[in-house]
């Protein structure tokens, strides 16, 4: 996979802090991340610049994000799910992939942001559900249907 190049990473931050895309930082963390020190210092102050490394397998990290996120979605994290299904967003613009950053754009939020995972997942073609267990699995397809996670209802939290 391709990730994106210093300067258009340096421009997305700009860009998310000019628009306000971004209130809580979550997308910018996942950018900065991507950062050497010199282009980091164009956006921030690193605290400790001898001990900056930037984050280099940004494949890795996505497919172990995503099992992370299903883990919040799951377990009706709202807020901890809402910053997984951002940083996923940014993850998939930091990897070149625009398509999936639109279908996720244009996905609706309901049930933890398991519908825009599930685009996510399936625009890179990595499986959602193969590595869940019975009742995960079928909760997480209906939740991704936008439907509540247990048929006879969710003692959890999530609402249809």
């Amino acid at each position: 996979m391709t990730i994106r190049t210093q300067e258009q990473i340096v421009t997305r931050v700009w860009a998310l802090r000019a628009n306000r895309g971004d209130i809580f930082g979550f997308r910018e963390e996942v950018l900065l991340e991507a950062l050497d020190l010199d282009h980091a210092r164009q956006v921030i102050t690193p605290r400790h610049p001898e001990a900056w490394t930037p984050r280099v397998d940004y494949e890795t990290y996505a497919r172990d994000y995503l099992r992370f996120a299903v883990g919040k979605i799951l377990d009706h994290r709202g807020n901890s799910a809402s910053r997984s299904v951002d940083k996923l967003g940014e993850l998939a613009w930091l990897l070149g992939r625009d398509d999936i950053v639109a279908g996720m754009d244009h996905t609706d939020y309901p049930m933890y942001g398991a519908p825009k995972v599930t685009v996510f997942a399936d625009g890179f073609g990595w499986p959602l559900l193969d590595e869940l267990d019975g009742d995960d699995r079928l909760a997480l397809a209906r939740m991704a249907e936008g439907q509540q996670c247990d048929p006879q209802g969710c003692e959890r939290g999530c609402a249809d």
